[in-house]
């Protein structure tokens, strides 16, 4: 296998912002500091490069010095991270309000996943893949967000 460095093309602040959250997550769970293989500050980069860069989860383990299984819990547990930051909907449209905005833009887009074996009932009563997209023809997550007219997130 050959090393090889690569830039990743997001701010400081960014990585140190996640490091710090996944740092009060590590607390709040009672991690005894010096027993997890990366830091929180290279866990955060693991897990930007992951969102990034897509990389497959055992080339990312091997490039941090991690097993494939590693990879996919600090992956698992930023995302669970990350996804209690966000408001809910409701709390993002009173925001909205209150700062005055006449509208909302609601967008969306299909992020590729690993098949998972997570199966649902369909509007037609038959059982299909949970994670499966019949208009991208591909296994994804659909993720919506709120915009403000001028284009920036709720």
């Amino acid at each position: 296998m050959i090393a090889y460095s690569a830039r990743l093309d997001v701010p400081r602040e960014l990585v140190q912002h996640v490091a710090r959250l996944l740092r009060a997550e590590r607390r709040a769970v009672g991690t005894r500091p010096g027993t997890r293989a990366l830091t929180c500050f290279y866990q955060a980069i693991l897990v930007l490069v992951w969102f990034c860069k897509g990389e497959d989860k055992t080339t990312l383990g091997a490039g941090f010095g991690v097993s494939r299984a590693t990879a996919y819990r600090y992956v698992a547990e930023a995302v669970r991270v990350l996804a209690a930051q966000t408001p809910t909907l409701h709390d993002a449209l009173r925001r909205v309000a209150g700062d005055g905005w006449s509208h909302v833009i609601l967008d969306g887009k299909l992020f590729d996943t690993d098949r998972l074996a997570e199966t649902t009932v369909s509007v037609k009563g038959e059982t299909i893949d949970a994670w499966y997209s019949g208009k991208h023809r591909d296994f994804g997550a659909n993720i919506q967000a709120v915009m403000r007219p001028d284009g920036l997130p709720v």
